[in-house]
């Protein structure tokens, strides 16, 4: 089983990529792991409808340009549905038994994804209706993606 994240924007900060990494070294008892940074878009301080659009169709094609054939999309959007550790853990279950065996994290850019990348996901999940910076999403995601495997395997960690 394979876990990809896409993700809009890189991540400079050591703290985060420290985390990344030892989430990615933990998950690999169970699945790879692979990390795809497509490139941000400046966006205006005032930015106007049309403005967003725009940049969202432009990340919304490199969205699409790195998502790997033959995976599972999971976007990640306040639109989506809401699942406690336990129901997530049993979603990336049924993936893995019913659908396909590689999962495809996308988060988009800080002004959402474009229609395109919206109509791909075959999930929409809400993490929360809190707003996160999407480079502590990216730590939060793995960590979700983590504590499901523990879960699954019935292994103390989520209590």
């Amino acid at each position: 089983m394979k876990i990809t994240v896409v993700g809009v924007g890189s991540i400079k900060e050591s703290y985060f990529k420290d985390a990344i990494a030892e989430y990615s070294k933990r998950l690999s008892k169970y699945c790879s792991v692979e990390i795809i940074e497509v490139k941000d878009e400046m966006i205006k301080e005032n930015s106007s409808a049309k403005d967003d659009e725009i940049v969202k169709k432009i990340e919304g094609e490199r969205i699409i340009k790195a998502l790997p054939k033959n995976s599972c999309n999971v976007l990640l959007d306040l639109r989506g549905k809401k699942l406690d550790s336990v129901g997530f853990s049993k979603m990336i279950d049924d993936i893995m038994k019913y659908e396909n065996s590689n999962i495809t994290f996308i988060i988009g850019g800080s002004i959402g994804v474009s229609k395109e990348v919206y109509d791909l996901a075959d999930y929409k999940l809400c993490f929360s209706d809190m707003t996160f910076p999407h480079k502590l999403m990216r730590v939060i995601l793995l960590e979700q993606v983590y504590r499901a495997f523990k879960i699954l395997k019935n292994e103390t960690y989520h209590k």
